[in-house]
């Protein structure tokens, strides 16, 4: 059996994520349960570091998206690996905090910050606001002003490029809610006002394309529109910008026909591209950020069920229904995310049988994956494993139906524990009056 990960084996039958057999942790920890491959983690961290530091600019760095999943541990992971981190609420930036991350190292993002949202990230040192519209600036200003700071911040640009991906992931095209348009001029208008306002120091650019890009060139694109951009402002008004930020988004495996990707080698295109287009508009070659989150822990995830109700329909389909569904996993419904799916207990039976899997909210569209083929012999009680879950599975996690959202177990060098604990009942009812 192929599968869409290295960390996954099987063994007699029973199923191995990161060394450990997934039908034990379930017996240990119970279901659902997320799984986290801390070693994996470090390894992905590990890859964007070399290859920054061979193909980039010295002080060129990635930064963690905490979008893509936030807890403490990660950042405590993140710190220790020496990535940044994109923060995009004050959730993230308060847990960041409260695992002790150096928010110097902190980009706050998002196209809509409440003045409320900014004090907060002032007053809790972020190093790095990334401005999205004129509104946003002027309160930067205003609040850095009352606080005695100079803000350092990147303007979001967005630089009009479609990556074919699903619709709700793309946000660099000129339409996109994110960002201020290079070609509509209203780019060069926002980064003239930037540079006039005393309490910011605007830093440098930043644009993000979209999310799970697959696609050979296209950071390269969007790095060369950036850099022509830069470079008008440069000849315009004389200035210079320090940091070009790329975004995040390269692809990862969720099934078998997905390709792989190798980081180290679109790092060294994306970096010929930016060389390449600096000489020929002759500007300095600015240090590079990217915000990898997807990338760095989705392949490090997955999500284990139990099998409750096995429903066939003569001549129609049958279902699978399992202990979790859109509360834990949302994907499916949003966006028609693709997942594999594999009966944790049963890897040497043949999957010779079609099944929808499904949750158990009272909710139609609770579907983890469609046309899933699995053995016929699925019943209730067998574990059911869902792989590459470990990017916007927990941070999109809802209490819909009143479901307590599963806890996060870490597996590290052969060895799991819990970092994040299960929901209880008592939770749910935590906020009531």
């Amino acid at each position: 059996m192929e599968f869409v990960s290295d960390n996954i084996t099987s063994k007699q039958g029973k199923l191995y994520f990161a060394g450990k057999d997934v039908v034990k942790l379930a017996e240990k920890y119970k279901t659902p349960l997320y799984l986290l491959d801390e070693d994996k983690i470090r390894e992905k961290c590990r890859i964007y570091k070399t290859a920054f530091r061979r193909h980039f600019p010295e002080g060129s760095f990635p930064m963690y998206a905490s979008k893509a999943c936030s807890f403490k541990k990660i950042y405590t992971i993140i710190s220790e690996e020496g990535l940044g981190i994109d923060v995009v609420s004050p959730g993230e930036i308060y847990t960041a905090v409260q695992a002790g991350f150096d928010m110097g190292n902190a980009f706050f993002q998002g196209n809509n910050k409440t003045d409320e949202d900014i004090e907060f990230a002032v007053k809790h040192k972020v190093g790095y606001f990334v401005a999205d519209n004129i509104e946003e600036l002027r309160s930067i200003d205003r609040i850095a002003g009352e606080y005695g700071i100079c803000q350092k911040i990147l303007l979001r640009l967005t630089p009009g490029i479609d990556t074919h991906t699903y619709e709700a992931d793309q946000t660099g095209r000129i339409d996109s809610k994110f960002g201020v348009s290079i070609e509509t001029g209203q780019a060069e208008k926002l980064t003239e006002y930037t540079l006039s306002l005393k309490n910011i120091n605007l830093s440098g650019f930043q644009c993000h394309i979209g999310s799970q890009v697959f696609e050979e060139d296209v950071f390269e694109r969007a790095a060369v529109i950036m850099l022509e951009f830069m470079a008008r402002i440069k000849e315009k008004t004389g200035y210079e910008a320090e940091y070009l930020d790329l975004g995040g988004g390269y692809g990862v495996r969720y099934v078998n026909t997905d390709p792989y990707l190798n980081i180290e080698t679109k790092i060294g295109d994306v970096a010929a591209a930016v060389r390449a287009a600096c000489t020929r508009l002759d500007i300095g070659v600015p240090k590079i950020l990217m915000e990898p989150g997807r990338s760095i822990v989705a392949d490090a995830g997955m999500t284990v069920y139990t099998v409750g109700t096995i429903k066939d329909i003569p001549g129609y389909k049958s279902y699978v229904s399992i202990d979790g569904g859109m509360t834990d996993n949302p994907r499916f419904a949003l966006y028609g995310a693709a997942y594999t799916c594999i009966a944790a207990g049963k890897t040497d039976e043949e999957c010779d049988k079609e099944f929808s899997v499904v949750g158990r909210c009272c909710e139609s569209g609770d579907i983890i994956q469609e046309k899933v083929m699995l053995p016929h012999s699925m019943c209730r009680g067998d574990i059911l494993a869902v792989c590459t879950t470990g990017a916007y599975n927990y941070s999109m996690a809802s209490n819909y139906n009143r479901i307590p959202r599963p806890p996060i177990v870490m597996i590290k060098e052969g060895e799991d524990y819990p970092a994040v604990r299960r929901e209880t009942l008592d939770d749910i009812c935590l906020n009531d009056l």
